[in-house]
C-alpha cells in the first residue's frame, strides 16, 4: 500500500507540476492583445492584433488608426516571437495563466556597439480599451485641436506642436517639431488628465499631463528606458511660424564629394559616370530611424517615376553600430522593405557630430533624415531637414508634394 500511495503522489505531483507550465501550443495565440510595456512612467500600452494564414502567423501593432507591420512572428511550444527586423527589434514573451496572458520583453538595438534597450512585456487578451483610464468613464475632458508645446529636458528646451482629435474620451494626434513627429499617439483625455502612448517598434512613447481648459500643464514624456521630459502646453489656433522653417534648417558649407560602399562593397561616388550631368537627391538616413521609414517610400516613388527624366538619388546611411556586416544586413532589409531601387551606401555611426565632420558639406548634421538637393554641376540648390510622416495628416501631404515639386524644378 505505502508503495502504491508513494507512486500515486509521485505521478500527482507531476501532473500538477506538468499543468502549471504549457509546453506545447495548446491555446491559440490568434486574436487581439492588450500589449503592455513598463516603461519608467508607467504602463505603456498598445494593440496587438495577430493571425494566422497558411500555417504563417502574422502580426500588426495597432496605435489608434495605425496598423504597423512586423517582418516575421512565430509561435510554438508557447513561447512567441514577433521580430521587427527592420529596426533590429523583437517582442519575446511565453503564454501563461492558460493561455490568458503573456509575459516577456522587448528589446531593440540602440546606439553603440552591442548595446540594446530593454522594457519587460506583457499582454491580455482582447484589446476593448488602451489605458485603464477609459474603464472608470468619468468626464471627458476636451483637447481637440492645435497646442504650442514647450519639451524640456536636462539639456535643453524645444519647440512642438500638438495635434489633437477627439471623440468621447478616445484621443488621437501627434507632435510635430521642425524635423519629424511623435508617431500616431492614441490615447485617452477624462478627468482633467491625458494619457497617450505609441509604440511601433522603434519607438516606445508615454506622455502625461494634466489639462485645464486651454492650458496644459505637469507634462512628462518618457521614451522607451532611457529618456525622460517634461512639457507644457497653451491651446493656439495659429500656430504658423511657431516652429522653424525644415527648409531654412540648413546651409551647405562646400562642394558635395563622397565615397562610400554600398551593401554589396562596391566604392560609390558622387563624380560615377552615372551621376554625371544628373541632378542628385543625397538622403542621410538611419534604417533605426521611424521618420526616416516614413520618408523612404515617398522618395522611392518618385525615383521610379523621374528616373527615365534623370533623376538620381543616394542614401548615405549613419548606422548604430560599428559592425559593418550588421549594419549592411539593415541597409538590405531597408531597401526591399521599401522597394528602393537606388544605391544604398553606410556611411558610418549615427553620432551627428561624427556625421557633420565626415561628410563635411553640411554645416551640421541636425536631423535623420535629412535631404540635399543637387541640381545637374551638383551645386546644393535646398536642403530639407527631418521629415513629417503620415502621423501628421495634412502636413505630411503638404511635405511630399514639396519634395515633388523640388525634384520638378531640377529636371526642367
Amino acid at each position: 500500500m505505502n508503495k502504491l500511495l508513494i507512486a500515486f503522489l509521485f505521478f500527482s505531483l507531476v501532473s500538477c507540476n506538468q499543468s502549471d507550465i504549457d509546453t506545447t501550443d495548446s491555446h491559440s495565440i490568434t486574436g487581439q492583445w492588450r500589449g503592455v510595456l513598463q516603461s519608467p512612467g508607467g504602463e505603456l500600452p498598445f494593440g496587438i492584433e495577430i493571425t494566422k494564414k497558411n500555417g504563417i502567423y502574422s502580426t500588426k501593432i495597432l496605435n489608434g488608426p495605425e496598423r504597423v507591420d512586423t517582418s516575421s512572428t512565430t509561435f510554438e511550444n508557447n513561447h512567441l516571437q514577433i521580430s521587427m527586423s527592420w529596426f533590429d527589434a523583437i517582442i519575446e514573451a511565453r503564454m501563461i495563466d492558460g493561455g490568458r496572458k503573456l509575459s516577456g520583453t522587448w528589446t531593440k538595438t540602440t546606439s553603440g556597439k552591442n548595446k540594446s534597450s530593454s522594457l519587460p512585456f506583457t499582454a491580455s487578451r482582447n484589446y476593448e480599451y488602451r489605458f485603464q483610464q477609459e474603464l472608470k468613464q468619468p468626464k471627458d475632458t476636451p483637447v481637440t485641436g492645435s497646442w504650442k508645446v514647450v519639451f524640456s529636458d536636462e539639456n535643453s528646451d524645444s519647440k512642438a506642436v500638438a495635434e489633437f482629435s477627439q471623440q468621447g474620451q478616445i484621443v488621437n494626434g501627434t507632435f510635430l517639431t521642425a524635423t519629424g513627429d511623435y508617431r500616431y499617439l492614441a490615447g485617452v483625455a477624462n478627468d482633467g488628465k491625458l494619457h497617450l502612448s505609441a509604440f511601433d517598434g522603434a519607438h516606445a512613447f508615454l506622455f502625461k499631463a494634466d489639462i485645464d481648459g486651454d492650458k496644459i500643464s505637469n507634462g512628462h514624456f518618457w521614451s522607451r528606458d532611457s529618456y525622460h521630459a517634461t512639457w507644457t502646453a497653451l491651446k493656439s489656433d495659429d500656430t504658423s511660424g511657431y516652429l522653424q522653417n525644415s527648409w531654412e534648417m540648413n546651409k551647405a558649407t562646400g562642394k558635395v564629394k563622397f565615397t562610400f560602399e554600398d551593401i554589396d562593397g562596391k566604392l560609390v561616388s558622387l563624380t560615377d559616370e552615372r551621376f554625371k550631368n544628373k541632378p542628385v537627391l543625397i538622403n542621410l538616413f538611419g534604417t533605426w530611424c521611424p521618420n526616416c521609414n516614413d520618408e523612404a517610400p515617398v522618395l522611392a516613388k518618385l525615383y521610379d517615376q523621374y528616373h527615365q527624366q534623370d533623376l538620381e538619388i543616394i542614401g548615405l546611411a549613419f548606422e548604430f553600430t560599428q559592425d559593418i556586416q550588421r549594419d549592411k544586413k539593415q541597409l538590405a532589409i531597408f531597401k526591399k522593405r521599401h522597394g528602393i531601387n537606388y544605391p544604398l551606401l553606410l556611411a558610418g555611426g549615427n553620432d551627428k557630430s561624427s556625421a557633420t565632420k565626415v561628410l563635411g558639406f553640411l554645416d551640421k548634421v541636425k536631423s535623420y533624415p535629412t535631404t540635399l538637393f543637387l541640381d545637374r554641376n551638383h551645386d546644393v540648390v535646398k536642403i530639407n531637414t527631418g521629415f513629417s510622416g503620415p502621423g501628421t495628416g495634412e502636413y505630411y501631404t503638404q511635405l511630399v508634394n514639396e519634395l515633388e515639386e523640388e525634384i520638378k524644378k531640377l529636371l526642367n
